[in-house]
């Protein structure tokens, strides 16, 4: 009997529902679900929590095969989760342009300035510049908060939106004749390229483990 007829066995034997195990485990309703239809396994900690709830050995929950694949689905969760976070912190750095000195002030005054010290530029353009900076950092909150919620699609999206906007803002930058500004926006596209092709090879390494 594989794991997830053997949790499901378990789960009716005491009467329980999906959302009822969830509680007493301090896991999602989703996750149960994703257990028990045999897409996924459990963290080592969460089999823990199972085998003491229901007074049985891991032996007995799953197999040594089984118990291979579920450590590599918690060593693959855990390098999402890991590259979620810094991809969102990258975003949420990226608020601090609103304040360094990193923008031209034109070319009758050279030096360097925060966004809200520019002079040489046009209002509507530092708009654009305020906007796109302000949503790629709530970008990278959200995304925070959804990685906390374990919501592993969610999260994607917000990386790849997070992705995105730091397209955006590097463009919008070199185009408008900002330098630095755009320099610090492809610095932090790059570091997202790195960290995502990482993920992306863990996760075909551990799938021909």
């Amino acid at each position: 009997m594989e794991f997830n007829e053997k949790l499901q066995e378990l789960r009716k034997a005491r009467s329980m529902t999906q959302e009822e195990l969830a509680e007493a485990l301090f896991v999602s309703r989703t996750a149960i679900s994703k257990w028990e239809s045999g897409r996924g396994y459990p963290s080592l900690d969460s089999l823990k929590e199972i085998s003491k709830f229901f007074s049985v050995s891991i032996d007995d929950l799953i197999c040594t095969e089984e118990i291979i694949s579920a450590a590599e689905d918690e060593k693959k969760e855990f390098a999402r989760k890991y590259i979620s976070l810094i991809c969102n912190m990258l975003d949420i750095f990226l608020a601090l342009l609103l304040f360094l000195p990193v923008f031209g002030n034109g070319t009758e005054n050279p030096s360097s300035v925060s966004l809200y010290a520019i002079t040489g530029l046009s209002t509507w353009i530092k708009a654009v510049f305020a906007v796109l900076i302000g949503v790629t950092a709530l970008n990278g909150i959200c995304g925070a908060i959804i990685s906390r919620l374990d919501k592993p699609v969610a999260s994607r999206h917000r990386v790849s939106c997070g992705m995105v906007m730091s397209i955006a803002c590097a463009a919008v930058f070199i185009l408008a004749r900002q330098p630095y500004a755009g320099i610090i926006c492809l610095a932090i596209l790059v570091a997202k390229g790195l960290l995502a092709g990482k993920w992306t090879s863990a996760a075909k390494n551990a799938d021909h483990i």
